[in-house]
């Protein structure tokens, strides 16, 4: 079989594996992701889907999703993986969809699961682009989360990797946007919200592609995933996800978890709103700090992934913040 009837039949076999899964937030069929393989959400707009679930050797800590933007120059890669042998796996599957050449990397945000695969990117003679405020993050983190994730993985599978140093910083939004739509020849626009640039952790950014209504929220929003409020500044978080309502967005591919509709915006604030909600009532019945992740269950989202895990950190982390909020009043 030729290399474009391979490719056909591939993406073939993806859309009817697509069809056949449970409806997803807002939309009437949810698509089945194979853990990265690219997954075409819009013409030239991929996803690159990750496991879910906890970092764990079975799943090699590629839980997160990745994606790129393919315009008629060159190639835009959102995120990059776990380890540089994820970030390796990952440019192989976006050489495999396209020839055209990968222009530059951006990280959309630090956590561990994205970040990690930029070195091999950066060997490729891939520039990798980041917010100011989230690569000042990195740079005091990411040590302690690379030895943290060779001890849980092993040497082997964090072979190579290491903590970049980003090429470009973008502290000129528009500026950056226009060299990319020079690079790629498609355009996309840069999104960061809240003071400083800090929504739902330091610099973390969205990626619209304006051809497509296509979004990849990184940091912002993960579907059917509970989001993580360790680093985030909520007023921030929240002007983040009113202005992204307010664009016309036709899918968001999530930080984790599957494809989703525009919806997943609102269902992000409830999940912020009802945590606040449910943490304030239990703060208000002198519920010690012991007890509050027990407590804080949110039927909503009851059953999402890391709902037994991040969910009750993120109970104890608005507990001691409303607490402390209390005292200072």
């Amino acid at each position: 079989m030729s290399t474009p009837g391979r490719f056909q039949r591939r993406r073939l076999l993806q859309w009817a594996a697509w069809t056949s899964l449970s409806p997803l937030v807002g939309c009437a069929t949810a698509p089945m992701a194979v853990p990265g393989v690219a997954l075409s959400v819009a013409p030239g707009v991929y996803m690159l889907p990750g496991t879910g679930g906890e970092v764990d050797p079975a799943n090699l800590g590629r839980i997160g999703n990745a994606g790129f933007i393919v315009g008629p120059a060159g190639v835009l890669v959102i995120d990059s993986g776990v380890s540089a042998r994820h970030g390796q796996a990952l440019l192989a599957e976006i050489r495999r969809t396209t020839a055209l050449p990968v222009r530059a990397l951006l990280l959309t945000h630090v956590r561990q699961e994205f970040v990690f695969g930029a070195s091999t990117f950066q060997a490729a003679g891939v520039p990798v682009w980041m917010h100011p405020a989230a690569a000042r993050l990195m740079a005091a983190r990411c040590d302690n989360c690379l030895k943290t994730l060779k001890r849980v993985l092993g040497d082997e599978a964090m072979a190579g990797s290491r903590v970049v140093r980003p090429d470009r910083l973008l502290s000129d939004l528009a500026a950056a946007e226009s060299d990319l739509a020079a690079l790629t020849g498609r355009r996309v626009r840069l999104l960061v919200h809240g003071e400083d640039g800090h929504s739902s952790g330091p610099g973390d950014l969205a990626v619209l592609d304006e051809a497509s209504g296509t979004l990849f929220a990184g940091g912002l929003m993960d579907a059917r995933s509970i989001p993580d409020v360790q680093d985030a500044r909520p007023e921030g978080w929240r002007a983040a996800l009113d202005a992204l309502q307010a664009l016309p967005l036709a899918r968001i591919v999530p930080g984790h978890g599957p494809l989703a509709a525009p919806a997943l915006i609102a269902q992000t604030r409830r999940y912020l709103d009802q945590l606040d909600e449910r943490i304030a009532a239990l703060l208000a019945r002198g519920t010690p700090l012991s007890d509050v992740a027990e407590a804080a269950t949110l039927p909503e989202f009851a059953d999402w992934d890391q709902a037994d895990t991040i969910h009750r950190r993120n109970a104890s982390i608005v507990f001691l913040r409303q607490e402390r909020a209390l005292l200072l009043r």
